[in-house]
């Protein structure tokens, strides 16, 4: 805090406040001596007990918590809208091995596929190029924060200088940030409800390519949302119109009627970053 003229301390945002803060209090606990009821659990300061914070009563502060912070932080940053890029962790940037195919068959798809972390990071490129000219405040790169498809997102950015976003989860296996990904924009979550939200929230263009059950899951996310009035009309874009039209049968959802004709006309299909950035820059020509 900056110290006032009478003693007193203001906070961050110039509001005055005489109270002593909880870092400054948290710094004094740790100092006091050590004898076993400082040292028990019970004397902790509720905000700095992890084990207390982890307890399954505290989930709803936990879910708050995941909320507000990336939230808070990207708006001290400025940032204001956002592009979203989802695709697959697995596929390999060109020249480099499949290093999770399971099988030559595998390995032989996911090699092919690597022309789709080209057009990532150029599509990612494209838009911070456009960025730039809003101070980064705008069509900011959003991605999962892991390898494939989302490295190449963080990359492109980073090609232009640009800062992006990565929202890591944690999972089983070891996924570590990218390391495009701007570090003071690297988050981490445990629910992924709020990592979800956390995409949606600032979304002025969604980028999907091609990937497997979590690409697919946040995918089927934004249509519904878009399809349900719960979130405006936006670009929606498929990378790779052959392997969407392969794996998802639009048509026939439309034909047996568990969807309208018109949903179809919800989503883009693409081949090229060219291509994708003509629809967002189309699509917000009268609107900006």
């Amino acid at each position: 805090m900056a110290k006032g003229r009478n003693g007193g301390s203001r906070r961050k945002d110039g509001v005055w406040d005489p109270l002593k803060s909880s870092s400054t209090d948290k710094q004094r606990a740790e100092a006091v001596p050590k004898t076993p009821q400082t040292m028990s659990p019970a004397y902790r300061l509720a905000y700095v007990d992890q084990d207390f914070l982890c307890r399954e009563e505290l989930r709803p502060i936990r879910l708050q918590l995941e909320l507000m912070k990336p939230e808070m932080m990207l708006t001290e940053r400025g940032i204001k809208s956002t592009v979203v890029m989802f695709g697959g962790a697995r596929i390999p940037a060109p020249g480099q091995s499949a290093w999770a195919a399971r099988n030559d068959i595998q390995r032989v798809n996911l090699e092919a596929a690597s022309v789709y972390y080209d057009e990532a990071r150029k599509f990612a490129r494209l838009c911070s190029k456009y960025s730039a000219t809003f101070n980064f405040h705008e069509y900011v790169i959003v991605t999962g924060g892991g390898p494939g498809v989302m490295e190449a997102g963080n990359r492109g950015a980073a090609d232009e200088g640009a800062p992006s976003i990565g929202l890591n989860i944690v999972l089983p296996h070891e996924q570590a940030p990218n390391a495009y990904v701007t570090p003071e924009l690297s988050f981490n979550f445990h629910y992924f409800a709020i990592r979800k939200m956390h995409f949606m929230v600032r979304a002025k263009a969604i980028a999907v390519f091609p990937g497997g059950f979590g690409t697919l899951d946040e995918f089927f996310e934004c249509l519904t949302l878009i399809q349900t009035g719960r979130m405006e009309r936006l670009p929606l874009i498929l990378f790779g119109e052959a392997f969407w039209r392969r794996i998802i049968n639009f048509d026939a959802l439309a034909e047996f009627g568990t969807i309208a004709p018109d949903d179809v006309k919800l989503i883009s299909f693409v081949d090229t970053a060219e291509e994708a950035w003509k629809i967002v820059q189309n699509f917000y020509e009268h609107r900006e």
